[in-house]
Protein backbone atom coordinates (compact mmCIF):
# COMPACT_ATOMS: atom_id res chain seq x y z
CA UNK A 1 0.00 0.00 0.00
CA UNK A 2 1.46 3.30 -0.81
CA UNK A 3 1.87 5.89 1.98
CA UNK A 4 -0.05 9.08 1.48
CA UNK A 5 1.80 11.88 0.84
CA UNK A 6 2.52 14.62 2.80
CA UNK A 7 0.62 17.93 2.35
CA UNK A 8 3.60 20.41 2.41
CA UNK A 9 1.16 23.59 0.41
CA UNK A 10 -2.24 24.48 0.34
CA UNK A 11 -4.63 27.30 -1.54
CA UNK A 12 -6.74 29.02 0.27
CA UNK A 13 -9.83 30.45 -1.10
CA UNK A 14 -11.86 32.58 0.60
CA UNK A 15 -15.36 33.81 -0.91
CA UNK A 16 -18.03 35.77 0.48
CA UNK A 17 -19.99 33.74 2.90
CA UNK A 18 -20.02 34.87 6.57
CA UNK A 19 -17.62 33.31 8.69
CA UNK A 20 -14.50 35.29 8.43
CA UNK A 21 -13.48 34.04 11.18
CA UNK A 22 -13.28 30.43 9.60
CA UNK A 23 -10.73 31.40 6.92
CA UNK A 24 -8.44 33.78 9.32
CA UNK A 25 -8.37 30.68 11.72
CA UNK A 26 -7.92 27.90 9.02
CA UNK A 27 -5.26 30.11 7.78
CA UNK A 28 -3.33 30.56 11.42
CA UNK A 29 -3.26 26.18 11.75
CA UNK A 30 -1.94 25.65 8.64
CA UNK A 31 1.38 28.18 8.97
CA UNK A 32 1.45 27.10 12.19
CA UNK A 33 1.91 23.18 11.03
CA UNK A 34 4.85 24.63 8.69
CA UNK A 35 2.09 24.55 5.50
CA UNK A 36 3.12 27.36 2.55
CA UNK A 37 -0.36 28.89 1.88
CA UNK A 38 -1.37 30.61 -1.65
CA UNK A 39 -4.34 32.94 -0.08
CA UNK A 40 -7.36 33.98 -2.36
CA UNK A 41 -9.76 36.60 -1.18
CA UNK A 42 -12.91 37.72 -3.20
CA UNK A 43 -13.70 41.32 -3.06
CA UNK A 44 -17.39 40.02 -0.78
CA UNK A 45 -14.76 37.96 1.36
CA UNK A 46 -12.66 41.19 1.67
CA UNK A 47 -16.39 42.86 2.85
CA UNK A 48 -17.28 40.14 5.15
CA UNK A 49 -14.07 40.04 6.79
CA UNK A 50 -14.12 43.66 7.51
CA UNK A 51 -17.42 43.45 8.85
CA UNK A 52 -17.02 40.50 11.01
CA UNK A 53 -13.91 41.44 11.89
CA UNK A 54 -13.19 45.00 11.72
CA UNK A 55 -9.74 43.87 9.18
CA UNK A 56 -9.12 45.33 6.33
CA UNK A 57 -7.33 43.30 4.00
CA UNK A 58 -5.07 45.03 1.21
CA UNK A 59 -1.40 43.74 0.16
CA UNK A 60 -0.28 42.73 3.53
CA UNK A 61 -1.38 38.90 3.81
CA UNK A 62 0.31 38.81 7.74
CA UNK A 63 -2.73 41.07 9.16
CA UNK A 64 -4.43 38.24 9.89
CA UNK A 65 -2.02 36.56 11.40
CA UNK A 66 -2.89 39.19 14.65
CA UNK A 67 0.67 39.15 15.55
CA UNK A 68 1.07 35.03 15.16
CA UNK A 69 4.68 34.36 13.76
CA UNK A 70 4.05 32.95 9.88
CA UNK A 71 6.05 29.39 10.58
CA UNK A 72 5.79 28.97 6.50
CA UNK A 73 5.25 31.08 3.20
CA UNK A 74 2.08 33.01 2.65
CA UNK A 75 1.36 34.34 -0.61
CA UNK A 76 -1.66 36.44 -1.34
CA UNK A 77 -3.11 36.51 -4.87
CA UNK A 78 -5.86 38.78 -6.50
CA UNK A 79 -9.08 36.53 -7.52
CA UNK A 80 -8.94 38.45 -10.71
CA UNK A 81 -5.38 36.86 -11.67
CA UNK A 82 -6.49 33.92 -13.29
CA UNK A 83 -2.83 33.75 -14.75
CA UNK A 84 -1.87 33.40 -11.09
CA UNK A 85 0.24 29.73 -9.83
CA UNK A 86 -2.70 28.20 -8.25
CA UNK A 87 -4.63 28.16 -11.99
CA UNK A 88 -2.04 25.62 -13.05
CA UNK A 89 -1.95 21.97 -12.22
CA UNK A 90 1.69 22.02 -12.20
CA UNK A 91 1.67 24.89 -9.14
CA UNK A 92 -1.54 24.37 -7.01
CA UNK A 93 0.24 22.03 -4.30
CA UNK A 94 -1.31 19.70 -2.14
CA UNK A 95 -5.05 20.52 -1.34
CA UNK A 96 -7.70 23.17 -2.21
CA UNK A 97 -9.48 24.72 0.78
CA UNK A 98 -13.10 27.10 0.46
CA UNK A 99 -13.40 28.44 4.02
CA UNK A 100 -16.23 29.37 4.15
CA UNK A 101 -17.26 28.59 0.67
CA UNK A 102 -20.47 30.59 -0.66
CA UNK A 103 -23.20 28.76 -2.25
CA UNK A 104 -22.76 31.27 -5.39
CA UNK A 105 -19.06 29.75 -5.20
CA UNK A 106 -20.17 26.37 -4.86
CA UNK A 107 -22.98 26.37 -7.83
CA UNK A 108 -20.27 28.00 -10.44
CA UNK A 109 -17.85 25.18 -9.36
CA UNK A 110 -20.53 22.50 -9.37
CA UNK A 111 -21.27 23.08 -12.92
CA UNK A 112 -17.93 23.97 -14.47
CA UNK A 113 -17.33 27.62 -13.96
CA UNK A 114 -13.74 29.51 -13.65
CA UNK A 115 -14.42 32.93 -14.07
CA UNK A 116 -11.96 34.22 -11.17
CA UNK A 117 -8.58 32.38 -9.69
CA UNK A 118 -11.01 30.51 -6.75
CA UNK A 119 -12.92 29.10 -9.17
CA UNK A 120 -10.16 27.97 -11.60
CA UNK A 121 -8.01 26.90 -8.42
CA UNK A 122 -11.03 24.47 -7.55
CA UNK A 123 -11.23 23.05 -11.03
CA UNK A 124 -7.54 22.51 -11.51
CA UNK A 125 -8.07 20.56 -8.24
CA UNK A 126 -10.74 18.54 -9.68
CA UNK A 127 -9.02 17.49 -12.90
CA UNK A 128 -5.80 17.06 -11.38
CA UNK A 129 -6.92 14.53 -9.03
CA UNK A 130 -5.92 16.76 -5.87
CA UNK A 131 -8.15 17.21 -2.62
CA UNK A 132 -10.85 20.13 -2.95
CA UNK A 133 -12.51 20.85 0.83
CA UNK A 134 -15.38 23.00 0.55
CA UNK A 135 -16.85 24.53 3.95
CA UNK A 136 -20.17 25.76 3.29
CA UNK A 137 -21.63 27.95 6.14
CA UNK A 138 -25.18 29.43 4.45
CA UNK A 139 -28.62 27.86 5.67
CA UNK A 140 -31.16 27.07 5.25
CA UNK A 141 -30.14 25.35 2.00
CA UNK A 142 -32.57 24.90 -1.20
CA UNK A 143 -32.62 21.97 -3.60
CA UNK A 144 -30.51 23.57 -6.04
CA UNK A 145 -27.69 24.31 -3.27
CA UNK A 146 -28.06 21.01 -1.95
CA UNK A 147 -27.56 19.23 -6.11
CA UNK A 148 -24.63 21.35 -6.60
CA UNK A 149 -23.02 20.14 -3.26
CA UNK A 150 -23.77 16.95 -4.14
CA UNK A 151 -22.44 17.64 -7.23
CA UNK A 152 -18.90 18.22 -5.47
CA UNK A 153 -19.13 15.53 -3.49
CA UNK A 154 -19.53 13.12 -6.60
CA UNK A 155 -16.95 14.54 -8.34
CA UNK A 156 -14.24 14.16 -5.47
CA UNK A 157 -14.42 16.81 -3.15
CA UNK A 158 -15.06 16.87 0.61
CA UNK A 159 -18.03 19.13 1.47
CA UNK A 160 -17.57 19.84 5.57
CA UNK A 161 -20.36 22.72 6.68
CA UNK A 162 -19.15 25.07 9.34
CA UNK A 163 -21.13 22.85 12.08
CA UNK A 164 -19.33 22.58 15.40
CA UNK A 165 -19.94 19.71 17.60
CA UNK A 166 -20.68 20.23 21.20
CA UNK A 167 -20.13 16.91 23.00
CA UNK A 168 -16.69 18.64 23.85
CA UNK A 169 -18.14 21.16 25.47
CA UNK A 170 -16.76 24.45 23.72
CA UNK A 171 -16.76 27.15 26.41
CA UNK A 172 -16.46 30.57 23.67
CA UNK A 173 -16.52 31.20 20.11
CA UNK A 174 -13.22 30.65 19.62
CA UNK A 175 -13.38 26.57 21.25
CA UNK A 176 -16.21 26.33 18.11
CA UNK A 177 -14.22 27.99 15.78
CA UNK A 178 -11.25 26.06 16.26
CA UNK A 179 -13.20 22.55 16.38
CA UNK A 180 -14.10 23.53 12.90
CA UNK A 181 -10.89 24.40 11.46
CA UNK A 182 -8.84 21.32 13.55
CA UNK A 183 -11.90 18.97 11.69
CA UNK A 184 -10.43 21.08 8.73
CA UNK A 185 -6.77 20.30 9.00
CA UNK A 186 -7.46 16.81 9.82
CA UNK A 187 -9.62 15.62 7.28
CA UNK A 188 -6.68 16.44 4.88
CA UNK A 189 -3.90 15.17 7.04
CA UNK A 190 -2.86 17.67 8.39
CA UNK A 191 -1.30 17.62 12.30
CA UNK A 192 -3.47 20.04 14.71
CA UNK A 193 -4.36 20.08 18.50
CA UNK A 194 -7.65 22.39 18.20
CA UNK A 195 -9.86 18.68 18.03
CA UNK A 196 -7.94 15.42 19.93
CA UNK A 197 -9.16 12.02 19.12
CA UNK A 198 -12.43 11.20 21.36
CA UNK A 199 -11.97 9.02 23.58
CA UNK A 200 -15.17 8.13 24.27
CA UNK A 201 -16.29 10.77 27.32
CA UNK A 202 -18.03 10.46 30.25
CA UNK A 203 -20.15 8.02 29.35
CA UNK A 204 -17.03 5.00 28.51
CA UNK A 205 -16.31 6.31 32.27
CA UNK A 206 -19.54 5.18 33.71
CA UNK A 207 -20.23 1.87 31.71
CA UNK A 208 -17.32 -0.45 31.49
CA UNK A 209 -17.26 -2.80 28.55
CA UNK A 210 -19.66 -5.61 28.93
CA UNK A 211 -21.93 -3.94 31.24
CA UNK A 212 -23.73 -2.03 28.75
CA UNK A 213 -23.43 -1.27 24.55
CA UNK A 214 -21.90 2.81 24.35
CA UNK A 215 -22.29 4.12 21.37
CA UNK A 216 -19.53 7.06 20.06
CA UNK A 217 -21.07 9.57 22.16
CA UNK A 218 -21.39 8.07 25.41
CA UNK A 219 -25.43 7.21 24.94
CA UNK A 220 -26.44 3.81 26.46
CA UNK A 221 -27.54 1.58 23.76
CA UNK A 222 -30.24 -1.20 23.51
Amino acid sequence: MSKAKQVTKVVLGVSGASGACYAVRTLQLLLAAGIQVDLIYSNAAKRVLFEEMDIRLQQDPTILLQGQEAGAELRLWPNEDIGAPPASGTAIGDVVMLVPCSLSTIGAIAHGGASNLIERAAQVALKEGKHLLVVPRESPLSKVHLDCLSRLAWAGATVLPASPGFYQRPQSIEDLVDQVCGKILNRCGIEQQCLPAWDGGIGAQRHPVGEDQVDGRGDATS
